[in-house]
C-alpha cells in the first residue's frame, strides 16, 4: 500500500474552514433574550399607522387626524396586550405539555382572559 503524502495542518485550515453551526433554537433563544432586554417598539411605526388610518376610516369618517403621541401611545398599547396574549398563549402551550405555540393556544388565551372582545 502507498503512502499518501499530507499537506500541512495550516494548509487545510485555510482551505476548508467549516461555518458553525448552532444547535436549532439557539439563535432564537439568543433573538429573544436580546429583545427582551430593550424596550424599543417591536412593530414597525408606518405599517402600523397605515393600519390605524384604515380602521379608523371603516369605523368613523368623522375622525381623519391623529397626533403622533396618540398613534405611539396606541401602538404601545397593542404591544403590551399581544406580548400579554402571547405569555398567557405559552403557558397554556406549557400546560399542554407542548413546545410549539399553537392557534388554539392563543384562542383559549382570548376566550379565558377577555382580551380582543369587542364590548
Amino acid at each position: 500500500m502507498a503512502r499518501v503524502k499530507q499537506k500541512p495542518r495550516h494548509a487545510r485550515e485555510n482551505q476548508e474552514r467549516k461555518k458553525r453551526r448552532n444547535k436549532p433554537g439557539t439563535v432564537a433563544l439568543r433573538e429573544i433574550r436580546k429583545l427582551q432586554k430593550t424596550c424599543q417598539l417591536l412593530i414597525p411605526y408606518a405599517p402600523f399607522v397605515r393600519c390605524v388610518r384604515e380602521i379608523t376610516n371603516q369605523v368613523s369618517s368623522t375622525v381623519t387626524r391623529w397626533t403622533p403621541q396618540a398613534l405611539l401611545s396606541l401602538q404601545e398599547a397593542a404591544e403590551d396586550t399581544l406580548i400579554r396574549m402571547f405569555e398567557v398563549g405559552w403557558l397554556c402551550t406549557l400546560h399542554a405539555k407542548r413546545v410549539t405555540l399553537m392557534k388554539k393556544d392563543i384562542e383559549l388565551t382570548r376566550r379565558v382572559t377577555g382580551i380582543g372582545r369587542p364590548w
